[in-house]
């Protein structure tokens, strides 16, 4: 018979994040790195998902490298470094995701148009001037912040539990 908790356990310490090494083992270098590679990550998603309509993009990549983002923090910091930097509840964020995604996909329907139809609203911004969007960049706004909460939800749950194990086998 095959124990399948076995199959849970990580088997390489190396790949744990630096709150669950001790000091010697701790990966300086990539700490150092996330500081300046996080944020710069966050900026790219957002610049994918604002020109995802005309160019290669859109707000399902741009969630993946928000979300890569968000795992290269956890890696470096663990999960009290994860905590610092991630203070939402990933509930409130998938739920306001899907929440914009289905409002953005039925609204056509209030005005006759087809289910997912797609316009173009033509704003003036003060001190910027005209700008045009799509519609359909709400359904990709809806996409990536549905993305960025289930990331940041399987990193917290599956994360912890990793974590609880160590300190479960470290105590026996």
């Amino acid at each position: 018979m095959t124990d399948f908790d076995e199959w849970d356990a990580p088997r390489q310490g190396w790949m744990l994040p630096g709150a669950c090494r001790n000091g010697r083992n701790r990966t300086l270098l990539l700490e150092v790195a996330t500081r300046t590679l996080f944020p710069t990550m966050l900026v790219f998603s957002l610049y994918l998902l604002l020109v995802g309509h005309y160019s290669p993009g859109g707000g399902f990549a741009a969630g993946l490298v928000a979300g890569l983002a968000f795992v290269l923090r956890y890696i470096a910091g663990g999960s009290v470094g994860f905590a610092t930097a991630v203070r939402v509840r990933p509930p409130v964020v998938i739920g306001s995701g899907l929440t914009v995604a289905v409002l953005t996909a039925l609204a056509p329907l209030l005005v006759g148009s087809p289910v997912l139809s797609s316009a173009k609203l033509a704003v003036d911004i003060p001190l910027i001037g005209p700008v045009s969007v799509q519609t359909s960049l709400f359904l990709d706004v809806g996409v990536y912040l549905l993305i960025i909460g289930v990331v940041v939800d399987l990193l917290r749950s599956l994360g912890a539990g990793i974590e609880r194990d160590m300190r479960e086998a470290g105590e026996s």
